[in-house]
């Protein structure tokens, strides 16, 4: 993705990350916020990066929105239903996608005894030990990293603690503090130089293609800074009007609604809104809507623009659904940069 434009208002110069440094979430927001110009600050929460970007203290914040083996990142999902109205001028205006390659991070054991288990040649094996982890008592990471490795702990730490943390960065800062080398960290590679440890096991994820998407959120403010450009090669096709299916391919557009949950059809009814007008849906979820017990907010993405719509199709779909929904709001549009079968994308 191509870096965002740097005309941006006084002060707006700074894009808020779930941190610390070295995280996934850092390496997703250099690869959109490569210029000098821009002041990467690292949070430690996804709630903070929120926070910070509704106050005005960053023009940009960027969110782990999904994964490609876990799902949705709920922190984000939150953040988006906004269910307290604190973050009623928030909007996604981007996408990144982020190949994510997670390595089992820690101090090998010294002892004569776990030497006979080492890789003979030191090289790496995708998803295997590279020395004995029979030291290993506990593992930190970030909940998405241990659902993203499942099948690695089922193999090699059965029975080993678990510690969910912040991010993957955290993790390891956790397990190098750790004195006796009895802690590891599932992390990024770039964190095991960062914080002095060795790298036990390499590419431990489930799937080789694991990929995190990122959202990229704003405020609606009318001091905003532009929108980002289109990456070059990004998806979709440069017509956005085509009649074979592929309308506002290169776009999408995230909204949210309620139903009235006792009338019979009543999602079905939203959802027709888009099937009519030929508008592809990308994602759904939905969350409690805390109004009553067991009553929902949805979440839909589809392909299209509420902000490039030469025929109209999104806005009267937009129209349609205000129509059958109990509420609804637009949490933005942007260019589709999903590459099928090519770019990837992690927290």
């Amino acid at each position: 993705m191509d870096s965002l434009p740097a005309s941006v208002v006084s002060g707006q110069d700074k894009v808020a990350f779930l941190g610390p440094f070295s995280s996934y979430s850092h390496q997703a927001t250099k690869s959109a916020f490569s210029g000098p110009e821009w002041e990467l600050t690292p949070t430690q929460t996804i709630k903070e990066v929120f926070d910070i970007v509704q106050a005005g203290g960053a023009a940009y914040g960027v969110v782990p929105f999904e994964n490609s083996t876990h799902g949705t990142v709920t922190f984000t999902l939150d953040g988006l239903a906004d269910r307290a109205d604190r973050y009623a001028d928030i909007w996604v205006c981007a996408e990144i996608y982020l190949d994510v390659h997670h390595f089992l991070l820690g101090r090998k054991d010294a002892s004569p005894s776990s030497s006979s288990s080492s890789s003979q040649d030191g090289s790496r094996v995708r998803g295997e030990p590279l020395t004995s982890l029979a030291h290993i008592k506990r593992v930190y990471s970030h909940p998405q990293a241990f659902g993203q490795t499942g099948a690695f702990f089922g193999r090699h730490l059965r029975g080993v603690e678990t510690i969910d943390v912040s991010s993957t960065s955290k993790a390891a800062e956790m397990a190098a503090a750790d004195a006796s080398g009895t802690s590891a960290a599932v992390a990024g590679e770039i964190a095991a130089a960062a914080n002095g440890l060795d790298v036990l096991a390499g590419c431990i994820e489930d799937r080789e293609d694991n990929t995190t998407r990122f959202f990229v959120i704003r405020t609606k403010g009318p001091d905003a800074p532009p929108l980002p450009q289109r990456a070059e090669g990004g998806g979709g096709d440069d017509d956005d009007d085509d009649d074979d299916g592929s309308y506002g391919a290169k776009y999408k557009t995230l909204v949210s609604f309620t139903v009235p949950h006792r009338t019979p059809g009543a999602l079905a009814d939203v959802l027709d809104c888009f099937r009519r007008l030929g508008l592809n849906l990308t994602s759904i979820n939905s969350l409690p809507c805390l109004v009553e017990p067991f009553s929902y907010l949805f979440f839909v993405e589809f392909e299209g623009s509420r902000l490039d719509d030469p025929k109209g199709r999104v806005s009267k779909a937009l129209e349609g659904m205000g129509k059958v929904a109990r509420s609804w709001r637009w949490l933005g549009s942007w260019r589709n940069q999903r590459k099928m079968g090519g770019e990837k994308g992690s927290e």
